[in-house]
């Protein structure tokens, strides 16, 4: 019906414009105009009836009177042989457009949702609902392509689907939903969160001193192999967190700066290395964890340090062995636990492993976790960082020379130096090589 009144008021609008109400004859010059033609030249009006148009929107039923006579105010125009003619004439090329074919009542038709695209066209020119129907379903199409190769290559248009905190949409705008409305926001804020609060605990309390005065008596806290461990560890982790954040947050801080000349070819450089250096990062972070587990298992001193805050806020020295409970609940929670979402979810993003179909679902999925996971794991890390330089003094010195005081143990970690001074673990762990041995002469038979 919308269609048919439509086409009523093209017909209505053809008919009162001036266009419609008068035509051109050849024989009039333009110079002498509509005035001077002369009588011989103007059409007389012809005596016989004029039929009139049947309405379109007219019901079944109803009759239209063939003799009648056409409606007043449809002008009578001369066509060039002299014959009159009426304005419903001149729409002839609009009545052959689809818009007067399309039949309004075809959805009614119980076969209407099962047609195709060659069968919807034939009721209603131009639309294409089936076709791009069928491309939102999922359903894979003819692709020439092996499914081992391409397992997606005759879907177009993902399913719809909903991720958390996106709406029920197609699989692809719901990813981007999600990684821009909550991953990119709140992830960064927390992080911000987090380096603020480092910055203003420094600001009130300063470094961690030591108290007591230097013995000048060394204990070997970390031997060569481990302090390689984290130094690999460690680097690959600064390369892969400043490449990802660029990648995840450029756009907001360094692309105003930059520019899209010179901020793209960086981006594309980082990325890069992000996808080399995150397999070194993961064989890394394994033999880091074989290192250190030993000495990283819960205690009974660990519940104490735990309800006393490791003394951060109020000075209090609390007895802790190796490592103290904030120290594993970085290696359990964020080597381990962190560390085998991280390193599984990139893998998979690099297509490196052996298991799984690297669909746009499940790369999605992947990413996801991936920058749930690494975005903990930079927080957790950046606590840890903190109190490894300049937080606590005499800390980096641990781990860039692998010694440290005796005065810097009992104050930081008194159980394990009182394990120390009672033998049961030995002060130098690896061969000085700078003592010389004394070679000694096999006894003579």
């Amino acid at each position: 019906m919308i269609r048919s009144s439509f086409a009523t008021l093209l017909l209505g609008a053809a008919l009162l414009s001036p266009a419609g109400a008068q035509t051109a004859d050849p024989s009039v010059s333009p110079a002498t105009g509509p005035a001077a033609t002369s009588p011989a030249t103007t059409p007389a009006p012809s005596s016989a009836p004029l039929q009139a148009p049947v309405a379109r929107d007219a019901q079944p039923g109803s009759t239209a009177n063939p003799t009648a006579a056409p409606p007043s105010n449809m002008p009578t125009t001369a066509s060039p042989t002299g014959a009159p003619t009426t304005g419903a004439g001149s729409l002839g090329g609009i009545q052959s457009t689809n818009i007067f074919e399309v039949k309004p009542d075809a959805s009614a038709d119980p076969g209407y949702a099962e047609q195709n695209n060659a069968q919807r066209g034939r009721v209603q020119p131009g639309n294409n609902a089936p076709i791009w129907r069928e491309v939102n379903s999922g359903k894979p199409g003819y692709s020439s392509l092996p499914h081992s190769q391409a397992p997606e290559a005759g879907i177009l248009i993902q399913k719809f689907t909903q991720y958390p905190g996106s709406m029920f949409t197609t699989a692809g705008e719901a990813w981007r939903q999600t990684r821009n409305n909550w991953l990119i926001p709140y992830g960064g804020a927390l992080m911000l969160i987090v380096l603020v609060a480092i910055l203003l605990f420094y600001f009130a309390k300063g470094p961690i001193k030591v108290h007591g005065k230097p013995t000048g008596r060394l204990i070997e806290r970390f031997t060569y192999f481990e302090r390689a461990c984290h130094w690999v560890n460690a680097i690959a982790f600064c390369i892969l967190a400043i490449s990802g954040i660029v990648m995840a947050f450029g756009k907001f801080f360094a692309l105003p700066i930059l520019g899209g000349q010179i901020f793209g070819p960086i981006t594309w450089v980082l990325k890069t290395i992000h996808n080399f250096v995150g397999p070194a990062f993961v064989v890394s972070l394994i033999v880091m964890f074989f290192a250190f587990v030993r000495d990283n298992f819960p205690d009974k001193s660990d519940w104490l340090w735990i309800r006393k805050g490791g003394g951060l806020f109020n000075g209090e020295h609390v007895p802790a062995g190796r490592f103290n409970a904030g120290e594993k609940l970085v290696f359990w929670g964020g080597v381990l636990f962190l560390g085998i979402f991280v390193t599984l979810s990139g893998l998979f993003l690099d297509h490196l492993l052996p298991v799984g179909e690297y669909t746009r679902g499940n790369m999605q999925i992947a990413h996801m976790v991936h920058a749930v996971a690494t975005i903990l794991m930079m927080c957790m890390i950046m606590g840890h960082i903190y109190l490894g330089t300049f937080g606590m003094n005499g800390a980096y010195r641990a781990m860039k020379t692998g010694y440290v005081d005796e005065t810097w143990a009992r104050e930081h970690h008194e159980i394990w130096y009182d394990d120390i001074k009672a033998g049961k673990i030995p002060a130098q762990r690896t061969p000085d090589p700078s003592v010389a041995k004394t070679p000694t002469r096999p006894a003579r038979a």
